[in-house]
């Protein structure tokens, strides 16, 4: 879909999709899960329809997985500088596969892990499930602007936790690491001898202003403490094709992934690896349209809190599709979540599964009109309670 048509979009037609977005609470606006409702880029869909035209629905071949991993690390070396290799990318189902073999191969059993909240909902979840005791690190609010506790993170690896969980850019709040603060952060690691998984999987969604620093490419020492996990599936749309990709930086990383990794990344699927490799080596001009037209919600979606919701706080993206919305002020109960859900039939993601009691995570990859429509029916909703 070109951008030109992204408007005209309507509630009928992305409920008549079936994405998940749109269908899981009927008649409501879907602002939650964290996918865009503009379809794929050309060249993937073109090469998507190859692979059914050909039948090309086995195994995951030899050739498919090179291609992916000279694709990757060809655009992470031409937009961050990041130098990888390609034998240091390997394939995962997701993210969160990602973050489970490192809990369970990469880390001593029940390593305690610093989380920075708000969080990711399924993060804390999964480390409970793998028996890592959980340090939540409260981000701290700085002018108009989140900063990590420095103090309180030398805290915790001083408590004993040996890993720290990075999303950057973070989800939900949409900041950007950095360069500065990561070699900070990168500081208080190796004075504590810890490691860092480096989710960046939003990396590709980095708005004017900001810019994305890989954390592994800071310089060897945050090389060697690090393993990154990056994936096409946000920006190009494709997380239900089951395909992120690890990055190792260290040795002894290296040659455990020779000796465990056949027995845990089959679950990655032939048709997300094909998307992924056309993402990473034909989607830019794509990505800067989207990036562009959600620049331009991101906006949007200040100025109508500001006019229409001005209790809300609100700090404006860096980076990701994601705001972070403070409805502290409104008192609503038992949450604003299931409130704007009944009263305002917009459905958004309960910040109390982020760790944000009195917030909402809204995902403003959605049609302009309909952005301003869902704002519209929160204010709406607020005023008649």
């Amino acid at each position: 879909m070109e951008i030109a048509h992204f408007d005209t979009l309507t509630a009928d037609q992305l409920r008549a999709a079936g994405s998940r977005k749109w269908t899981a609470f009927p008649g409501c606006i879907g602002a939650f899960v964290a996918e865009m409702d503009f379809g794929i880029a050309p060249p993937i869909r073109q090469a998507l329809d190859k692979v059914m035209t050909d039948g090309l629905t086995g195994y995951l071949t030899t050739k498919l997985l090179r291609d992916l991993r000279e694709a990757c690390a060809s655009w992470q070396q031409a937009h961050h500088g990041w130098a990888v290799a390609p034998d240091d990318i390997q394939v995962m189902p997701d993210v969160l596969s990602a973050l489970e073999v490192v809990l369970r191969h990469f880390l001593p059993v029940g390593t305690p892990v610093v989380v920075p909240t708000p969080c990711y909902m399924p993060f804390i979840p999964i480390l409970e499930w793998c028996g890592n005791p959980v340090l939540q690190l409260p981000m701290l609010r700085e002018g108009e602007g989140w900063v990590m506790d420095e103090a309180g993170l030398d805290a915790a690896f001083a408590q004993g936790a040996g890993l720290l969980l990075l999303c950057n850019p973070h989800n939900p709040i949409g900041k950007v690491f950095s360069r500065e603060e990561l070699l900070r952060i990168s500081a208080i690691v190796e004075r504590h001898g810890a490691r860092v998984f480096s989710d960046e999987i939003h990396a590709p969604l980095v708005f004017e202003g900001a810019q994305h620093v890989p954390y592994a490419a800071l310089n060897e020492t945050a090389a060697q403490q690090a393993i990154t996990a990056v994936s096409a599936s946000k920006m190009w749309n494709l997380a239900g094709l089951k395909c992120a990709q690890f990055v190792f930086t260290r040795d002894t990383d290296r040659a455990l992934w020779r000796k465990i990794g056949h027995r845990v990344n089959d679950a990655t699927a032939t048709f997300g690896v094909i998307a992924q490799t056309v993402a990473w080596a034909q989607g830019e001009p794509w990505r800067q349209q989207v990036l562009a037209y959600l620049q331009g919600n991101r906006d949007l979606l200040a100025q109508e809190l500001a006019e229409q919701l001005p209790q809300v706080g609100h700090i404006p993206a860096q980076g990701t599709y994601l705001a972070w919305l403070d409805c502290r002020a409104l008192a609503l109960t038992p949450s604003p979540q299931p409130f704007f859900l009944q009263q305002a039939k917009v459905a958004l993601t309960d910040g109390r599964d982020c760790m944000g009691e009195g917030h909402v995570r809204f995902n403003f990859a959605l049609p302009r009109p309909l952005l301003a429509q869902a704002v519209h029916q929160m204010a709406q909703a607020v005023v008649a309670r």
